[in-house]
């Protein structure tokens, strides 16, 4: 059995890295794969891939587009593979071919790990550094405004009947969902 797992952190995920995009590429290597979908971060359990993990037998393979969409990390990557190679199961990651289970092919995959470990640190690094810039800035604020201040004009006008919430809002430039918890925030002070 050909067991396809594809993996996004997020919805409409780009990069190549979209269920779509993995389902196809999978497909197209293995048109009989039985494909499994898991959102949410890498970070987290991934009760698909262990749910796969868990039914597998010897001769079947797991499919992946890429390393990343795997592991996360070089410790979990290699408990993975040895878990499978003890069961006889296959993995292939089609961005760099089936993981053989020889000495040379474990070296190969534990410098890879460690290198999608590494860019992972990396780029967390950075993201960290821009965010410590940014809060020196003088009106820096993280994350989403906590609350719009509409003026009571654009308020009476819609009361009246002399404007929609819809206008309101493009004038504005909110939506009318943030339009709505505005005032049912402002009627409860």
């Amino acid at each position: 059995m050909v067991y396809g797992y594809a993996r996004v952190s997020s919805v409409g995920q780009i990069d190549g890295n979209s269920f779509e995009d993995q389902e196809k590429l999978i497909k197209s290597n293995y048109p009989d794969a039985e494909i499994h979908l898991e959102q949410g971060s890498g970070a987290k359990e991934r009760k698909v891939l262990n749910e796969i993990m868990d039914k597998t037998i010897s001769g079947d393979t797991i499919v992946v587009t890429k390393l990343d969409r795997f592991c996360r990390s070089t410790a979990l990557g290699l408990e993975y593979i040895e878990r499978m190679r003890a069961k006889g199961v296959k993995i292939h990651i089609l961005n760099m071919g089936l993981i053989e289970n020889t000495p040379i092919g474990k070296l190969i995959v534990t410098n890879l790990l460690a290198f999608a470990e590494f860019e992972r640190a990396m780029i967390l690094e950075r993201t960290q550094s821009g965010k410590a810039i940014a809060r020196q800035k003088e009106g820096y604020q993280e994350g989403r405004p906590k609350t719009v201040n509409i003026p009571d004009e654009v308020k009476q006008k819609v009361d009246s009947g002399k404007m929609t919430v819809a206008a309101a809002c493009r004038e504005l430039g909110i939506s009318r969902s943030t339009w709505y918890n505005e005032m049912r925030a402002t009627r409860v002070k």
